[in-house]
């Protein structure tokens, strides 16, 4: 009595826990992008991006420079010999100009406009950062492939494992009834020996096949960032078409961000063709000062300073505009191209892709069929063993095709939901 409370209570206790859900395959794609290293790339670019706009803005604030100079000048202004004597007589003591020179000087620029420079900088700093977005996209996405191939990887491992389990409960049975033979004299030794050789076969499978699962587990659960105990009860995607064959891929979105990189160096280029306007104010600390004429009767130090509009213009530039125009014409030719041949190559694949599915769908339509004929088959050869008909090598035969026809069934079906899958992969669709 008290085993079978013991035994009702742990029963209740497994009807009260909850059911083990089954691991989709779009679950397993989440798991990975969540947890892909690559990932924090999109924050790094993002505040790399930003710093440099913040510091191309800083542009507009004034700009200030502090120098200090101390000189030495082989010769200086003088005045003449008359007026020297002249001054000299009168009673005012000349020095004239000192060779040795000093100031402290600070400098202050404000760019008034700068022929679009800056704005054209910032626009090239937010351009290189989309386009090292759609990179990361790009190398984020190949991640898909991969969880694809583990993922479909463990589905045909788990249906050969499966098939392998009614392989040897098959093959136990037919040993049980030859050895029962045996015992009676209608059977010989050599027959239940190449019955139990075949068991011990299939066992000796199924162990290879758990080694590659457990492989597969253990790179499926690394991508997921989950135990390998929790990789099991793979749930078969469904095996619909995408919404749309029109293709929806990451690089399509790198190769228009290169185009807009492309125009935005091209706007950078003709801002560097412009001239700036800018208010500056000079001042210094320092000996000889503005008034030169003073300075040659002292060496004292003095204040000055200065304001005033700059007008610049670095016509330099004009001799390698049309190179420098012509190479961003070439590189847009090139990512033209390039965009050209990636569509040419994906609209190849995924119709590829589409042939191998319908391959694998008309394939399947005669697998039952099959089956049922090598069962039926199979059966036959079982009762015929029994009234001495064939041997055992004769049955083991049928055994192993219809084993065979089970296992190219199910082999069948995972190959078709895999390119399905890729089709997708292929397009970017769902």
């Amino acid at each position: 009595m008290t085993r079978m409370r013991i035994l009702f209570g742990a029963v209740a206790m497994l009807l009260l826990l909850p059911a083990q859900a089954q691991l989709t395959l779009d679950e397993c794609q989440r798991l990975a992008r969540d947890n892909y290293p690559l990932l924090k790339q999109y924050d790094l670019i993002e505040q790399a991006t930003d710093y440099s706009v913040a510091n191309i803005k800083r542009g507009y604030l004034p700009q200030l420079s502090v120098s200090g100079q101390a000189s030495y000048q082989s010769d200086v202004a003088t005045l003449p010999d008359v007026l020297t004597g002249l001054l000299t007589s009168n009673g005012y003591q000349y020095k004239g100009m000192a060779r040795d020179q000093y100031r402290i000087a600070v400098d202050l620029n404000q760019v008034i406009w700068d022929g679009g420079n800056l704005k054209a900088r910032r626009d090239m700093a937010g351009k290189d950062g989309l386009v090292q977005t759609a990179q990361t996209d790009v190398d984020l996405y190949a991640v898909r492939q991969r969880v694809n191939e583990l993922f479909f990887g463990l589905l045909l491992l788990e249906e050969k494992i499966r098939l392998n389990e009614d392989l040897q409960t098959l093959l136990q049975d037919n040993c049980r009834k030859l050895e029962a033979r045996l015992g009676h004299g209608t059977a010989m030794k050599s027959d239940v020996d190449m019955m139990k050789a075949e068991w011990l076969k299939a066992r000796r499978d199924r162990t290879a096949l758990q080694s590659q699962r457990e492989a597969y587990s253990r790179m499926l659960a690394l991508f997921i960032h989950k135990d390998v105990a929790e990789i099991r009860d793979l749930q078969k995607p469904d095996a619909s078409w995408p919404v749309s064959f029109e293709s929806r891929r990451p690089e399509l979105a790198l190769y228009a961000a290169r185009l807009s990189q492309t125009e935005a160096r091209q706007k950078l280029l003709q801002a560097g063709l412009r001239p700036r306007l800018s208010l500056f104010a000079q001042g210094y600390y320092g000996y000889p000062g503005y008034d030169m004429f003073a300075d040659m009767f002292g060496h004292d130090w003095s204040l000055n300073g200065r304001i005033g509009v700059r007008l610049t213009w670095d016509i330099s530039k004009l001799y390698t505009y049309k190179d420098d125009r012509r190479k961003l014409d070439l590189t847009r030719m090139q990512t033209e191209t390039a965009q050209a041949t990636f569509l040419f190559n994906n609209r190849l694949q995924s119709t590829r892709e589409q042939a191998a599915v319908e391959q694998y769908r008309k394939m399947m339509a005669y697998d039952e069929d099959i089956i049922a004929m090598r069962t039926s088959v199979r059966q036959a050869a079982e009762k015929k063993l029994e009234h001495g008909v064939i041997d055992a090598n004769g049955l083991l035969q049928e055994i192993t095709r219809e084993n065979q026809a089970r296992t190219e069934c199910s082999t069948h079906e995972i190959e078709m939901l895999k390119s399905l899958f890729e089709l997708k992969h292929t397009l970017n669709q769902e």
